[in-house]
């Protein structure tokens, strides 16, 4: 995607005014998916094939569908963050663009390292087309990723979002090592160990995702670095909403199967705090963790139950939200543009409110 290429005008971010988070998400993806359809062409034949798979275009056989492809919240918070900044919608749908890239080569690379067979409700790339293809394809969406932000020729260094975004996925790739080498110890978890890691696993993206918006603005390095801690602490908050439907999300919103974190024994954000807890909840709930063999539905739903009487459910969905709330009260110190601040504020509850 070359610069000029993305064909943006003034009216797409209504700069006076707040948009529900509907709203913000749809113009997100009208703004984000053609380009996205753009830089795709840029893949081979069958990589594209692939890689339209896995967004949703296509089945797998190539004929064009419209299935689920995501939220987009990444690309979103990068698009308000630039919007916040006082920047224009063009630079910022390119690092919406490069985010979005990154997140999928990592959606793509996780799955085979968790062999996890479903995603948005459909078979995952590897189960499709075999793991040397999910491999590749997402090592290809990480080449266009930084493709896309050295075409951009961000100001006044061309290069500081490509190191912006580098960073970002050493520190994600460093999570996802943490993340696999505390899911195989033998002996127990700290929690502060686990929030570490999914500030690393997960935040880092999103802090970088913020950053780029705020460089797409052209804002200094106090209110790249501020943007960036925020999108951590909004990151961080993902993940354990995230490992809350992970237990007890439902199969049909979050397209996995139900209590999946708890019958491959993942050391989730609500089960390390629960088996810290110090209860007789965390003492039985570690005892299931330690059966060598799939759990039956009574035990699964035991687990579950466990977790939630030590504490760990509650506890999430709480650390969460107060992670957002501080960030957001974080940002009031700046001055930025009120209405994208307002839509900063209805992603963030968005991302502590999926349902359940």
């Amino acid at each position: 995607m070359k610069k000029g290429e993305l064909l943006v005008t003034a009216a797409e971010l209504a700069p006076g005014s707040s948009r529900s988070i509907e709203q913000i998400l749809g113009d997100t993806h009208r703004l984000v998916d053609p380009a996205l359809r753009s830089v795709a062409t840029e893949l081979p034949a069958e990589m594209q094939t692939v890689m339209s798979y896995h967004l949703g275009w296509c089945d797998e056989s190539g004929h064009p569908i419209n299935a689920a492809n995501g939220k987009m919240i990444r690309a979103a918070a990068t698009l308000l963050v630039s919007r916040a900044a006082g920047g224009t919608p063009g630079k910022a749908v390119s690092a919406a663009v490069a985010v979005e890239l990154v997140h999928n080569f990592s959606l793509m690379h996780d799955d085979v390292i968790d062999r996890d067979q479903r995603r948005r409700h459909r078979p995952t790339v590897w189960t499709v087309f075999g793991i040397p293809a999910a491999i590749l394809v997402g090592d290809a969406l990480l080449g266009l990723a930084y493709e896309v932000l050295a075409d951009a020729e961000f100001s006044p260094d061309p290069f500081e979002a490509v190191r912006h975004l580098s960073r970002s996925v050493e520190r994600m790739i460093f999570g996802q090592d943490a993340d696999i080498r505390l899911e195989s110890r033998t002996g127990g978890v700290k929690l502060s160990e686990c929030i570490a890691m999914a500030r690393a696993k997960t935040g880092a993206l999103l802090g970088g995702a913020c950053a780029l918006g705020a460089l797409s603005a052209g804002a200094d390095a106090a209110l790249v670095q501020q943007m960036s801690v925020f999108g951590e602490e909004l990151g961080l908050a993902f993940q354990l909403i995230d490992d809350v439907l992970g237990i007890w999300g439902d199969p049909k919103r979050t397209g996995k199967p139900a209590r999946s974190d708890l019958q491959s024994r993942k050391k989730s954000l609500p089960v390390v705090f629960a088996m810290n807890s110090g209860t007789r909840a965390a003492e039985e709930l570690m005892t299931l963790y330690q059966i060598r063999r799939d759990l039956t539905d009574v035990e699964l739903n035991r687990a579950a139950r466990l977790v939630d009487a030590a504490g760990g459910k509650e506890w999430a969905t709480s650390e969460a939200e107060r992670r957002v709330q501080e960030a957001l009260s974080n940002l009031a110190t700046w001055n930025l543009h009120p209405p994208a601040v307002a839509e900063l504020a209805a992603l963030a509850a968005r991302v502590c409110d999926r349902t359940y």
